[in-house]
């Protein structure tokens, strides 16, 4: 059983919750969202928050609790706060731009990559390099940063390339002469 799942997700002043049998739905001030959830699992709104608990003994009623706690937890602080992932343009002439909804990148093809950018996201580009990928749903944030990094994955030599920002890239030493 989950440790997590046990925990009841703590609901804000400025939050609403409501439960139908497996769809939740989450109301506040950035906006509204509403996911449904496998049927191994119970959903209830009490005096603490939001419970989940399984609906009977088996591993992935177990599995599906802590799962499900955790996406109703990220939709509350979508809802309240919301998500942002920062990516950065590294490259001699790399460049990013956005017109309407779509996002113009120059990342030394032939050609520009147009990339438009789902419903419910939203892309800034500051001084050309530097991106912000912003939305409510954590999932969609991070697909679209993940689908932008996609296009140009940093190489690890001269570290060129797209990445996210406070992420890891490995690094490779050239070749030397003997």
């Amino acid at each position: 059983m989950s440790r997590t799942g046990k925990l009841p997700v703590p609901i804000p002043d400025k939050v609403k919750v409501s439960v139908e049998q497996t769809t939740v739905t989450v109301e506040g001030p950035k906006g509204k969202m509403s996911n449904t959830f496998a049927p191994a699992v119970k959903i209830t709104v009490g005096d603490e928050g939001v419970a989940v608990l399984p609906s009977d003994t088996s591993r992935f009623a177990g599995a599906m609790q802590g799962t499900t706690r955790s996406i109703i937890s990220n939709m509350v602080k979508g809802v309240v706060d919301g998500f942002s992932k920062d990516l950065q343009i590294n490259g001699v002439g790399f460049r990013a731009s956005v017109n309407g909804n779509i996002l113009d990148l120059s990342v030394g093809y032939s050609h520009p990559i147009r990339y438009e950018i789902p419903e419910g996201v939203l892309v800034t580009v500051a001084e050309n390099t530097k991106l912000k990928v912003q939305g409510i749903d954590k999932q969609k944030v991070g697909a679209v940063a993940a689908d932008i990094k996609r296009y140009y994955p940093p190489e690890p030599y001269k570290g060129k390339g797209i990445h996210i920002v406070g992420e890891h890239i490995v690094r490779k030493e050239g070749k030397t002469v003997s």
